[in-house]
Order: structure tokens, then sequence, then C-alpha cells
């Protein structure tokens, strides 16, 4: 669209410009005839500048177009020069740039004086610019995921998954998990949880405690049996009872000592050094970590796809928040900003200075690339407006010398 009306406009100007030329020709042949016919003095001056400003306006025309393409199709040496020098063209403009633009003393002063931080915090400041920063990262983390090879993460997640538990000290770990039950008396409360449901098992099961006397006794079964029973019940029942009630009970010292004593053990043992080695090897290994893998996997690509889908998820709250704290962190921190700017400053001109070459290297090759006639036309729908005002200069200047010149001859040599 840009395009069209750019050569619109170059055609509106040349039209203008070849109009003027075509005005001098008329004026000229005009004066020419009326000359022959019916002579006055002032037709000479008009004929100067008619025929002068045609003289300018052709040769201006012909130093334009030169550029562009041979005038009136004829191979004239030295035009066409934009097509032709076309290679050239885009070598002289990547040495130009490359001399003129990416040198220390040009890209010093102009990088030290950019406030990216500044920049980045205002662009972030407009919710706008927030919600489409967060579209995005969305969009790219929902496209990262979707890519991801399943059979390649999960085996990576094996792989890793394996060495990081073959690393760990699960004597030292089940130690501090040991220390910590006794340290808050959580093994005294899973005693006090277990024991109820102990007694309320024995009570209801008091048959089976019957059956298994009739099966190794059967005679004092036969005898005595239910009352036996129910002495035996009763006496767990009681036991039972006794460690409830007293927060002093040997079965509860006794617990917390052995637990201590585990503890100590799993510390300093070679005993139980030796059994977690042998279950580390035997149960910690790829093949059977591979389902726990795809299953993670599974799970976690199926909960980031399905809150990457939704705008107003967790994840989606949480990448709002994260931008906005970056921004009034940047915002706040006069000394982060500072820090960063001097690391970015000096990132720019240390890849600026080392791509020069490539830089220039990419101009001209780009410029290279292209089509000569097609950069001749873009170049000339670019500047060609304004070079059609040369043409018009060059015709009113020209006419303007012819003038002068006639005026001159009269006043100083006729």
């Amino acid at each position: 669209m840009a395009n069209t009306t750019k050569r619109k406009q170059l055609q509106k100007h040349k039209q203008l410009a070849t109009g003027l030329l075509l005005l001098m020709a008329v004026i000229y042949s005009v004066l020419v005839y009326l000359e022959q016919e019916h002579f006055q003095a002032w037709m000479g001056y008009v004929k100067a500048f008619a025929e002068a400003g045609m003289v300018g306006a052709l040769a201006d025309w012909f130093a334009v177009t030169a550029l562009f393409r041979h005038p009136l199709g004829l191979p004239i040496p030295h035009t066409n020069i934009i097509e032709r020098k076309k290679d050239t063209l885009g070598e002289n403009l990547g040495h130009f740039v490359n001399e003129n633009f990416l040198n220390p003393e040009t890209i010093r002063p102009y990088i030290e004086e950019l406030d990216i931080v500044k920049i980045i915090v205002d662009w972030l400041q407009n919710p706008k610019n927030k919600n489409g920063l967060e579209q995005e990262l969305g969009i790219l983390i929902q496209k990262i995921v979707s890519d991801l090879d399943d059979q390649e993460v999960e085996r990576f997640l094996t792989e890793k998954g394996a060495v990081l538990l073959q690393r760990l000290d699960y004597p030292k770990i089940v130690e501090k998990g040991v220390s910590y039950l006794i340290e808050r008396n959580e093994h005294i409360v899973l005693l006090e949880n277990i024991l109820p449901q102990i007694k309320t098992y024995i009570i209801e099961n008091d048959q089976l405690i019957l059956q298994r006397i009739s099966n190794s006794r059967p005679l004092i079964a036969l005898l005595a049996g239910r009352k036996i029973t129910k002495e035996i019940t009763e006496g767990l029942v009681a036991f039972i009872d006794d460690i409830e009630k007293d927060p002093h009970h040997f079965v509860r010292e006794k617990l917390t000592e052995n637990l201590r004593r585990l503890a100590s053990d799993l510390d300093s043992s070679p005993k139980w050094e030796s059994k977690f080695e042998k279950l580390r090897e035997e149960l910690i290994i790829p093949k059977n970590l591979e389902k726990y893998a795809r299953d993670l996997w599974k799970s976690g690509k199926y909960l980031l796809q399905k809150q990457l889908k939704h705008p107003d998820t967790s994840l989606h709250h949480f990448i709002s928040q994260s931008i906005a704290r970056l921004t009034q962190n940047l915002k706040k921190d006069i000394d982060l900003q500072n820090r960063l700017n001097q690391w970015i400053h000096l990132f720019l001109y240390r890849m600026v200075l080392r791509n020069r070459q490539e830089i220039e290297n990419l101009i001209s090759d780009t410029v290279s690339g292209w089509e000569a006639r097609e950069l001749s036309d873009k170049l000339e729908a670019e500047v060609g407006k304004d070079l059609q005002f040369i043409r018009v200069n060059g015709t009113l200047v020209g006419g303007l010398v012819g003038l002068l010149i006639y005026l001159i001859t009269h006043l100083f040599i006729s």
C-alpha cells in the first residue's frame, strides 16, 4: 500500500517536470514563429528563457534518468548506474555504515545515554503491554510443553531422578525423621491413636482368642475356655487402659528409648548403612522409576496445559504477579537499575564492536541479493519524487541563467 502511494506520487511529479519541459518547448516554438512574423524586442528575452529552460530540463532529465535506467533505452556509457553498480553500492554502503556508525567513538556515547531499564519499566507499566507480555509468555510456555518429546522427557526424568535418589543419604534422612518424631512426641500421639483400635479389636475378636486356645489346648478349652478367654481379653484391655492413662507408663518410655536407640544406630551403625546401600542398589534403578517418571510427566503436562488454556488460573496469576514484582523492583531499586544498565551497556558495546564486520557483510550481502531492477525501482520510488524537483529546478534555473546571459550579451556586447 505504501509503495503504491509512493509510486503514484513519483508519477505525479514526473508529469509535473515533463509538463514544464513541454511548456518551455511550446513557448520556444511560439517565440521562434513570432520573431519571424512580428518581431518585438521582448520576444528575445522570453525565447532565451524558454530555450535555456528547455536545455536545463533535458540535462537534468538525463542525469536523473541515468541513475535508474538507460535514457530512451539507449545503452549510453555511465547510465543505469544503480542497476549496473548494485554490488558495489552494497559494499560501499556496508563499509560506510561500519566506518561511520559502528566505530567506538560513535556508539559509546549513544549507548551510555540509553536508560534501558527505564524504557523497560515504562513499557511494563502500560497495562496493555503487560497483558500482551503475559499472553506471549503463556503461548511460549504452551508451545514449549507441546513440542517436547514425551519419551525424551520421561527418559530425562528417569535418569536424573535415579541419580538424585542415589545421592540421598537415606540413613541420615530416616534418623532425622525419627528424631523429629521423638522431639515432638509424635510417636506417643501415634501410640495413643493405635491403642484404642487395638483394644476394640481385642474386645470384638474374643472368639478368635477362644479358637486359638481350642486349637492349641483342646482339653483346657473344653473345661474353661470361655473363662480363660474372658480373663485374657479383660487383662489385655486393662493393660492397654493403663498405658492410655499413665503418661509415664513403661511401654511409653520403652518405645521412646527404642526409637532413640534406632536414631543413634541409623546415624552411626555400618549395619544400617549396608542395608540402605543394598536397597539403593536394588530399588533405585531407572527401570523401577520409569513408571513414576511417566506418570509425573503426564500429570505435569496435563496440569500445565490446563492452566495455560484458561486466563483465570493460578499459573497465569503467578506470571502476572511475577511481572508486577519485577517492574516494582526495577522501579524502586536504583542500585539495581544502575547495575543492569551498566551490564547492558557493556554487553551492547561489545556485541556491536565484535560484530561490526558481520553487520557490514549483512548489508552488502542483502543489497547484493536483491534483483538489480527491483533495487533500482525501490530506490526510485523512495527518492524519485525529490529528484523530479531537480528537473523542475533545472528548468527554472536554466531559464533564468539563459535569460541572464541573453541580457548581459545585449547590454555589454550588442
